[in-house]
């Protein structure tokens, strides 16, 4: 073990926590404590971003009129991804894409306006902003995991509908609609895997040494 290494207990919580996170689209209704709310948005609060912009923002919803409408934008573009999946058109029909009826909190993680002003990280690679923001994503998804809540990523929905429903500035855009609550229980596996959806891939098709697709 190294100096800075933590204890056995804690590297373990750690792997285990990454190990058991899922994407969760069953809830009930039970409200999230706002203390533990509070910790989740300050865990994103707290991701790496490139050039320390910190570009997310978060938006919590909690007019149920507001959260349906994001929920008919949802289901619309659920039809949409059905038609656009030919033959597995059916089967997609009958995953559940979303917790946003059931679940306790809603937030809709964004990017903020006026990025073209950073550069630090972004010359050639713009879409590190969108990278920083998904790390805000995964650090709540994390961290409610250690609380026992429940969180599932929606990307089903059109980005300038959705902006703008929220009223967002021009250059803002929502990436996600995430859905947080406590869960009856978690999958005990992606729940892709349990519908026979997809089957994850092994580390060792996608870890290459040196060059592309030497393995």
């Amino acid at each position: 073990m190294t100096f800075h290494a933590y204890s056995l207990a804690d590297r373990d919580a750690i792997y285990r926590v990454i190990k058991e996170r899922r994407d969760m689209r069953h809830f009930n209704s039970d409200p999230v404590d706002p203390a533990i709310l509070k910790r989740l948005l300050m865990a994103a609060h707290q991701a790496p971003s490139v050039g320390l912009m910190q570009p997310w923002r978060i938006i919590r919803i909690t007019d149920l009129t507001l959260r349906q409408s994001i929920k008919m934008q949802v289901n619309e573009e659920k039809d949409l991804t059905a038609k656009a999946l030919g033959e597995r058109q059916q089967e997609f029909m009958q995953l559940k894409v979303d917790g946003i009826d059931q679940c306790a909190e809603v937030l809709v993680m964004s990017l903020m306006n006026e990025r073209e002003q950073h550069i630090f990280g972004r010359r050639t690679m713009p879409e590190m902003d969108l990278a920083s923001v998904a790390c805000a994503i995964q650090n709540m998804w994390l961290a409610a995991r250690a609380e026992g809540l429940g969180m599932g990523w929606v990307s089903l929905f059109n980005p300038n509908d959705l902006a703008k429903l929220l009223n967002m500035p021009e250059g803002a855009k929502p990436v996600a609609v995430l859905c947080l609550g406590h869960v009856d229980e978690f999958y005990s596996a992606p729940m892709l895997e349990q519908e026979n959806w997809r089957q994850g891939c092994d580390i060792s098709d996608v870890l290459y040494e040196n060059t592309w697709g030497n393995t």
